[in-house]
């Protein structure tokens, strides 16, 4: 099948019109279109629109479109304040746990993984982050003092967060289980989960994806003390923060407040729905 021909800012705003988007302001809308991708643009007509027909279902403005585009970027970078946070407790506790039991290289080592763990692929991942950071002072200090050898706490800095999820899933299991109970009160499978769930969810706050009406491939398992009933669509991703956030004292302050006001803010724009958000959402999500 041939590939679609590239469009001009004034057919994309045709485009948008065509399919029932109603237009107030051409020039502004054009300009719009001048910075933000019209593909990335058009994912937002997606809750209101009749997959048979390719036209929305009724008339919706562009400027609901443009604040449902703004409400996503600020949530992205709410959202992703949060994980640097959670990101950073995971690293301190799997590098302080692994090198107190295996030593400071025991993540070379193949016994101090289970049975699934794959050596060489690991190896080989531990050498990129190594070249890619080889102008850093930490690697150029680790190549001259110590020969090129890397104690885990420096090698966890590196990893990338989706190898961090492996990192952990490959552990023997009374390892998980001992880093699941003592952070966060939870079997080693919920925290396997969260860690799969919180990759995605980190990778699509940097690579600026949406995430309104979004519907995730990876649902976070619930501990079995909680009655929520997760689903694919955000809010369970947000409930899954507040139970892995390592400052539970400060989630209200740091997160609830703010979301809280940005939903109120932008109430007669984004509909609830469209984040799997329940009725009680905000007894559910405060601290």
């Amino acid at each position: 099948m041939e590939l679609k021909k590239p469009t001009t800012y004034e057919e994309q705003v045709s485009l948008l019109i065509e399919k029932g988007i109603v237009i107030n302001d051409y020039d502004d809308c054009k300009a719009f279109l001048s910075r933000v991708n019209y593909y990335y643009f058009s994912g937002f007509i997606l809750p209101f629109l009749d997959r048979k027909t390719d036209k929305c279902i009724l008339p919706v403005t562009f400027e609901r479109l443009r604040g449902l585009y703004e409400f996503d970027a600020e949530l992205r970078n709410l959202i992703s304040f949060i994980v640097e946070r959670i990101e950073l407790f995971l690293r301190n506790k799997l590098s302080y746990y692994h090198a107190h039991k295996y030593g400071a290289e025991g993540y070379l080592l193949e016994d101090a993984f289970g049975s699934k763990h794959k050596k060489e692929r690991f190896e080989k991942i531990i050498q990129k982050c190594i070249s890619d950071h080889k102008n850093t002072a930490i690697v150029k200090h680790h190549q001259t003092k110590y020969s090129g050898h890397y104690p885990i706490w420096v090698i966890m800095e590196f990893l990338p967060v989706g190898s961090l999820s492996y990192f952990y899933s490959d552990m023997k299991n009374p390892d998980k289980k001992y880093i699941a109970e003592e952070s966060y009160g939870v079997n080693y499978q919920v925290l396997e989960s969260w860690m799969r769930c919180i990759t995605d969810l980190r990778n699509k706050c940097a690579h600026c994806s949406r995430l309104y009406y979004w519907v995730f491939s990876a649902i976070p398992k619930m501990p079995r003390n909680v009655e929520y009933v997760q689903e694919r669509r955000l809010f369970s991703q947000l409930y899954m923060l507040k139970m892995m956030y390592p400052e539970s004292e400060k989630w209200e302050a740091h997160f609830f407040d703010k979301f809280e006001a940005l939903v109120d803010r932008y109430s007669g724009v984004i509909n609830p729905v469209h984040l799997g958000m329940p009725d009680n959402w905000r007894e559910l999500l405060k601290g």
